[in-house]
């Protein structure tokens, strides 16, 4: 009589197939059980109540509201004082600057800041330690002195 073709190795293969294809089945059939297909629109509603928590029940339209005037409904940015020019002129010392380059930095004497600047933004011809004024603008890699003028 002759051997059998399977080998042990091809039936552990078999085995381990057949295993995978039912918890395939048995994960489908779970999915199907707890789907949310068909249920009806208000089971799937969710509520926040008067503490910003998440609960499946509806509010109580028997409790106590409280009038809030339209007015009082502040959205985005705060209604700031209009700023004054004589604020966003700046005093500082020249710590550095390089002639051949074109460009330095300031120090701040209010926020002990250095503050990059370029001769783009000189209005008067300026060296190391001298005292000046200035505007900052944001620039892309941080704050840029212009309008620089000696004081």
């Amino acid at each position: 009589m002759g051997r059998s073709q399977e080998t042990f190795s091809k039936k552990e293969k078999e085995k381990k197939k057949l295993k995978k294809r039912q918890d395939k089945e048995q994960k489908r059939e779970e999915r199907k059980a707890n789907s949310d297909k068909g249920k009806d629109v208000e089971e799937m509603f969710a509520y926040v109540d008067e503490f910003g928590n998440i609960t499946d029940t509806p509010p109580d339209p028997t409790k106590k509201k409280k009038d809030i005037k339209l007015e009082d409904i502040q959205i985005g940015v705060s209604k700031q004082a209009e700023l004054d020019p004589a604020d966003l002129i700046h005093k500082g010392t020249v710590s550095f600057f390089n002639e051949s380059k074109g460009y330095g930095f300031i120090q701040d004497h209010a926020s002990q800041e250095r503050i990059f600047v370029h001769q783009n933004g000189l209005v008067d011809a300026i060296k190391e330690n001298d005292r000046v004024t200035f505007e900052v603008e944001k620039g892309p890699k941080g704050l840029n002195a212009v309008n620089v003028k000696l004081a």
